[in-house]
């Protein structure tokens, strides 16, 4: 088994959400925000943390409509996957996400947490989930590319 942290992404125009893994890659955990209104700025930033956590792969939310195709966000996300590539040397996966941030809106809302609250949690939560769910449909077994 490979061992190294999986971050996931669930990447915004405004915010993009981050979760990282524990090193065996079994749990995700909400991490943080970066800041997306500059997609460059963004993916520096995630080069970075992907350096400074031992990141070995990465997993990004894409977030395709009812009938599973791509619409305009999804093909803003597929560019900010590719300007990344070029960043960062790690496999770099996406996994279709069409309702996680509702799902996690549902969720917050039916826990009592107010709009305010929400807003600064809901994207690192869509991040932990997409990621959440891309380790457990993989199991423990080694990174692969199939972006």
């Amino acid at each position: 088994m490979v061992e190294g942290r999986i971050m996931g992404l669930d990447v915004g125009d405004v915010r993009t959400g981050v979760a990282m893994s524990d090193p065996l890659g079994i749990i995700a955990q909400a991490h943080s925000t970066i800041d997306a209104t500059d997609p460059e700025k963004a993916a520096d930033a995630i080069r970075d943390l992907v350096e400074k956590e031992g990141v070995i792969e990465i997993v990004i939310g894409v977030p395709l409509n009812q009938h599973g195709e791509r619409g305009p966000q999804a093909e803003k996300v597929m560019a900010f996957v590719e300007l990344l590539r070029g960043k960062v040397a790690v496999a770099i996966c996406t996994l279709d996400e069409r309702f996680t941030t509702a799902g996690v809106q549902r969720s917050l809302i039916s826990a009592g947490v107010k709009r305010k609250g929400r807003k600064q949690v809901v994207d690192k939560l869509a991040a932990q989930q997409i990621l959440q769910t891309h380790m457990d449909r993989r199991g423990r077994t080694a990174p692969r590319q199939d972006g």
